[in-house]
């Protein structure tokens, strides 16, 4: 087949694709245009191009999404567990047979490499499995009081409607990281996807359609206005929960919004995660942990690390290596043949990253490779490696959200820990160390809720996810994420 014939393929099952894609709300079971016929256009961040237009939500639309969330909230709370781990165990059997599908469209409408949009699939789904057994297992406990005079009976039980909020770089798994264990509890919910890639959320909501879940038990808000489409929805009594993943400061606008109805709330918010190397680490499993770390959906993660902490006697070597790595990436379009670096999501973010690139060489760094905006179509930036950065420059204390490495010496392990928690944000670490003790020390003595100890890779549905300061509270994932959805109840019966 030649080169032409074969981009002729491709985008024909592009335009295959994205034309099978819902381009309407999904409320109460039905797909509806916006209540003033408003629409938003959906963008690739590769090339520029128009993907889809889609309906833009207002808050009539909101109120209208609640009042079906609120309607089906007894009757899907009443839902035998088992018949509610039975749909979700439908959908991730039908998620994994699409994988394909909702592979290419996150590399549409957000842009990463195609092979890393087929494991978001697989993580994602893992979702869905784990949250359908935990559906049943559910437990409270029973048993005398301490005087002897009374039983307690400790249950749980939905906490109820619930509002979620999604980030643009992870379309899929955001979604079902919260979706799915809402649905196993009991809980009804409305879910607004970002403006930037709503079209995968769509996606999924018409495949929770497909398996049979009940009208009104998810509902799916795409707006160009969430402020405006969420602040009547949290302002509602009838709500009583918000979860959203984001930035920090957005986080805290909603927190204080939250407080009005005292709404149950989990925050998974901004990071900066310190990647420490210790002398005595294995220098090629920590280049391969520094790869998956940092250059993971191009460094659009809030788990990617930001600063990289590594001893004064291996840093040169490290940097030297690291580098060897970086040269040899490709950025280009997902879709395309062997690239590992995709476009960042918008130029805003381009000329972000670009900016404290400029401002950390300024304050001395040095420019190992990268640092330039390649001459394409789109929303790159070339993978970047600085080293020796001064430790008050300000690349050290933002996320950086792109895909820059930023090397930082130091010569003792309290040095270490002291540069590693120097930040407002705790929500992941990753330290390499052959060192046993060493490691358990670090457990113990870095701020953060998650740390991946000789790995670069952390996340797992079987694991709770989240941080501890600016970086959230709360956990999504694992024994934990089920219980955000779930209050406990105290009944006394006396003897």
């Amino acid at each position: 087949m030649s080169e032409s014939a074969g981009h002729s393929d491709q985008a024909a099952r592009e335009s295959e694709l994205l034309a099978r894609i819902p381009s309407r709300l999904f409320v109460g079971g039905e797909w509806a245009d916006s209540s003033n016929g408003a629409t938003l256009d959906v963008f690739d961040p590769a090339t520029g191009s128009l993907l889809k237009r889609i309906s833009d939500a207002q808050p009539d639309d909101g109120t209208a999404a609640l009042d079906a969330a609120v309607a089906a909230a007894d009757g899907w709370a009443a839902t035998a567990p088992r018949v509610r781990g039975e749909l979700l165990r439908r959908a991730f059997d039908l998620l994994i047979e699409r994988s394909a599908d909702f592979a290419l469209l996150m590399t549409l409408e957000m842009g990463k490499p195609l092979a890393e949009s087929h494991s978001e699939v697989s993580y994602g789904a893992e979702f869905l499995r784990w949250f359908s057994e935990e559906a049943v297992r559910v437990a409270g406990r029973y048993g005398s009081n301490p005087e002897g005079t009374g039983t307690m009976v400790i249950s749980q039980r939905p906490v109820g409607p619930c509002f979620l909020i999604t980030p643009w770089n992870f379309p899929l798994a955001m979604a079902t990281r919260k979706i799915a264990p809402a649905l196993a509890a009991g809980c009804t919910v409305v879910i607004k996807p970002p403006e930037l890639t709503p079209l995968t959320t769509l996606m999924f909501a018409a495949l929770l359609d497909e398996v049979g879940l009940p009208a009104g038990v998810v509902n799916v808000l795409t707006t160009s206005t969430s402020s405006a489409v969420s602040a009547p929805i949290i302002a509602d009594p009838r709500l009583r929960k918000l979860s959203f993943t984001g930035s920090t400061a957005v986080g805290r606008t909603l927190m204080k919004q939250a407080t009005e109805n005292v709404l149950r709330t989990s925050m998974e918010l901004g990071g900066n995660a310190p990647f420490i190397v210790f002398a005595d680490a294995d220098l090629e499993a920590a280049v391969d942990g520094a790869i998956a770390a940092k250059f993971r959906n191009t460094g659009q993660a809030c788990t990617a690390a930001n600063r990289f902490i590594v001893h004064s006697s291996i840093a040169g070597t490290f940097s030297e290596r690291l580098a060897v790595r970086v040269s040899a990436m490709i950025v280009g379009r997902g879709t395309e043949p062997d690239v590992t670096i995709g476009p960042l999501i918008d130029d805003k973010a381009v000329e972000k990253a670009d900016s404290l690139v400029r401002a950390a060489i300024s304050d001395g760094a040095g420019l190992v490779i990268g640092g330039i905006r390649p001459r394409r179509t789109g929303s790159f930036y070339a993978p970047t490696v600085l080293t020796g950065v001064p430790r008050t420059s300000t690349i050290l204390q933002e996320e950086i959200f792109g895909p820059v490495v930023t090397i930082v010496e130091f010569q003792t392990e309290d040095e270490a820990v002291d540069l590693a928690n120097d930040t407002e944000y705790g929500l992941a670490s990753y330290v390499f160390t052959r060192d046993l003790a060493r490691g358990q020390r670090m457990i113990d003595r870095l701020d953060t809720g998650m740390m991946g100890l000789n790995t670069g890779a952390i996340s797992n549905a079987a694991a709770p996810f989240g941080g501890i300061k600016q970086s959230g509270l709360g956990r999504e994932g694992g024994l934990e994420g089920i219980q955000e959805y779930l209050s406990t109840k105290y009944t006394l019966i006396p003897r």
